[in-house]
């Protein structure tokens, strides 16, 4: 019997986020995805080993951009927007 590849995707913005971040870094161990609540809102905050903080920016910030803009799209299907911050 096949097993279904959609089973071992991320189900909420946490585990997406720290799934993405973990494919871009040298070292995926040291990943750590925390949610905050500030103003009524979650926030990700994203710990990686400092080496590895450029990588996830990305030139002019591109990398980081299309991060958020995933992990947005995946939290307005959980029913609201999440906010993505780098912390290196």
């Amino acid at each position: 019997m096949p097993t279904d590849p959609a089973a071992d995707l991320p189900r909420d913005t946490r585990s997406l986020c720290e799934y993405l971040v973990r494919g871009l870094v040298d070292d995926p161990d040291s990943v750590e995805v925390v949610e905050e609540r500030r103003e009524g809102a979650p926030v990700l905050v994203v710990h990686v080993a400092p080496d590895d903080r450029g990588k996830v920016i990305g030139r002019q910030g591109r990398v980081v951009r299309a991060l958020r803009s995933v992990v947005r799209a995946g939290g307005i299907r959980s029913g609201g927007v999440t906010h993505v911050e780098i912390d290196g």
